[in-house]
């Protein structure tokens, strides 16, 4: 078994190589219907959801306050994976 240099313990969802947590995290939002997900439902909600994370997280720590060139690659991103970047398909 490979010990791992992330911490102080091998053990866990923490100590998981990010592949291995990256193929975890992506089932609990495969679980639930597109249609049920309330952040779909509610575009408002989502908004204020994400803003309040933002506003949790001091501004000389925000990567996209420090870098606008991130924030424009994450918007364009999360626009092509929602399918309304554009593209046809």
């Amino acid at each position: 078994m490979a010990t791992s240099t992330k911490g102080t313990s091998n053990r866990g969802f923490a100590s998981m190589d990010e592949d291995k947590q990256r193929e975890i995290a992506s089932k609990g939002g495969q679980s639930v219907a597109p249609e049920k997900r309330s952040f779909s439902k509610d575009p408002e909600l989502a908004a204020e959801a994400g803003r309040k994370g933002g506003e949790s997280v001091p501004s000389e720590k925000r990567s996209f306050s420090q870098d606008p060139e991130l924030a424009s690659e994450a918007g364009k991103k999360g626009g092509e994976a929602s399918h309304g970047g554009g593209r046809s398909r």
